[in-house]
């Protein structure tokens, strides 16, 4: 499938809205609910603004992952944007339909391709929820490095040794870092 990422914006927030509420169920079995309110038109848009306003300010990068139909599949990001350290971490969601499909490791290289070089980041860490096998299992492959000039290196550890079960996080092993 033929996919593309691109930044969040204000028009994406019907579209945005009826993925997010179509998919409820299905997140809220591996990641901690967002809560009632979030359901709600008002409320989602006023934390619409909230998030577009992190981003103009770059302390985050909001993006949506698409397909060629422009129907939104999911959302990856990089937020805590630590500038001194070029340093971020990610967090994506993939709606059921796109599950499974490899679509998560498709958007992950875009956003290493085209996002971090002019947001600064050279270093992307990941976590995932401790039910959230499926990122753990992709997280953990190797293959996913920053693509520019073939210059990438990845810390990976086998996941029993490096993932920390802190309750509510595992802590995941890779940490992408850009040479």
């Amino acid at each position: 499938m033929s996919i593309h990422i691109e930044p969040l914006k204000q028009q994406d927030a019907p579209a945005l809205f009826a993925f997010e509420c179509k998919n409820r169920e299905f997140f809220e079995r591996t990641v901690p609910s967002r809560g009632e309110a979030y359901y709600h038109c008002d409320y989602f848009q006023n934390s619409l603004q909230a998030l577009l306003a992190e981003q103009e300010q770059r302390i985050s990068c909001f993006t949506l992952i698409k397909n060629a139909a422009g129907d939104i599949l999911g959302r990856m990001n990089l937020v805590d944007l630590d500038h001194e350290r070029g340093s971020a971490e990610l967090g994506y969601r993939v709606g059921a339909d796109a599950a499974g499909k490899g679509i998560a490791s498709q958007a992950l290289k875009l956003l290493l391709a085209e996002y971090i070089q002019p947001l600064g980041v050279r270093e992307v860490q990941a976590k995932t929820t401790a039910e959230n096998i499926a990122s753990q299992k992709s997280a953990a492959q190797k293959r996913l490095c920053f693509p520019r000039d073939g210059r990438c290196g990845i810390l990976a550890l086998p996941l029993d040794a490096v993932a920390v079960d802190s309750g509510l996080f595992v802590f995941i092993l890779v940490i992408w870092y850009y040479m």
